[in-house]
């Protein structure tokens, strides 16, 4: 993808970019689920360097994907998670379907949402980002439109007719490829989330331990439901992540994509032998035995010092893997 995207941005006769996902019934139908996390695991358990040029290359992408210069349509229909939210959050127009399902579901293999996740769910209305960060839920196209992740819905029986027109028809520019596509979209609907209200009470709150307290202490399932959630996932990396997106919120994408890169290098070598990444994936993906073995294993019992290890870039600035970030 970054050869190619360096080349059309460069090239003239190319007015503007669209990508969609395939699978095995053909086009559309999944967008991008993600990465390969059992390679991330294979690598990191035996510190394959591989591993580090996969997140420095990603990351750039990204960049490049935010930084693009022209318009860069992205058809987010099916599953749309992790590195799939990378390559679809920077485009100029992101269309959803009713078969959307978005997320960035990190936490589950104790990891944070990287590939500009901190830029992107930071800037979501209220607190959204928080609970979307921590808690890793998926949600459909009204809501993602509502939390400003998406620009418009399309259904998923048009999608096909609307890209084979794209490439049989003349556009005047770039601009004009965008604004047919966005003549094409319809209302999405009501919004499917109705705890908006409380996504802002409980995820205000200070601190992980205080956010949980609070969601068990409440009456109501939705609350109780988040809480039980959140208590499967890695206590120490919803720390790191409540502390990202709270970072994240002041930064342009440059800086937070450098945070992510050190960040991920901590996931992997922090600790030798103590990997909440290498542990969440051996997990869910390895062994399948749906029983992380997280390490502090309860959310009361994080030290403040480790969450601070985690954003000490391990780099000069000079020397940063993403320096030439602008």
């Amino acid at each position: 993808l970054m050869a190619v995207l360096l080349d059309w941005q460069k090239n003239d006769q190319v007015l503007a970019v669209a990508i969609r996902g395939s699978n095995k019934e053909g086009a559309f139908g999944a967008f991008c689920a993600g990465g390969d996390i059992r390679f991330l695991h294979q690598a990191g358990t035996v510190g394959n360097p591989q591993i580090e040029d996969f997140f420095t290359e990603e990351y750039a992408l990204n960049h490049l994907i935010h930084n693009f210069g022209k318009p860069y349509i992205a058809f987010m229909d099916g599953i749309v998670m992790g590195g799939g939210m990378g390559i679809s959050q920077g485009a100029s127009l992101r269309v959803v379907t009713e078969r959307t399902k978005m997320a960035m579901p990190e936490t589950i293999i104790g990891l944070f949402p990287d590939v500009g996740g901190g830029y992107f769910l930071s800037r979501c209305p209220g607190r959204v980002g928080e609970w979307l960060a921590l808690s890793g839920e998926t949600i459909g196209a009204a809501d993602a439109i509502a939390f400003k992740l998406a620009d418009g819905f399309l259904p998923a029986d048009q999608q096909a007719g609307l890209w084979d027109a794209l490439g049989a028809q003349s556009f005047a520019s770039g601009a004009a490829v965008q604004q047919w596509v966005e003549s094409k979209m319809i209302a999405s609907g009501a919004c499917q989330v109705s705890a908006r209200g409380q996504i802002d009470q409980y995820f205000s709150l200070p601190d992980v331990p205080t956010i949980v307290a609070a969601l068990e202490g409440a009456g109501d399932d939705w609350a109780r439901a988040t809480a039980a959630l959140l208590r499967k996932r890695s206590p120490l990396m919803l720390h790191v992540v409540l502390e990202q997106i709270r970072r994240a919120r002041t930064m342009d994408l440059a800086d937070d994509l450098r945070m992510e890169r050190d960040m991920v290098r901590h996931c992997f070598y922090l600790r030798p032998g103590q990997s909440e990444t290498l542990e969440g994936i051996r997990a869910l993906a390895v062994d399948k035995d749906q029983s992380p073995r997280w390490n502090p294993a309860r959310i009361e019992d994080v030290a403040p010092e480790l969450v601070q290890q985690f954003f000490k870039s391990p780099w000069p600035a000079h020397a940063h893997p993403l320096a030439a970030l602008r």
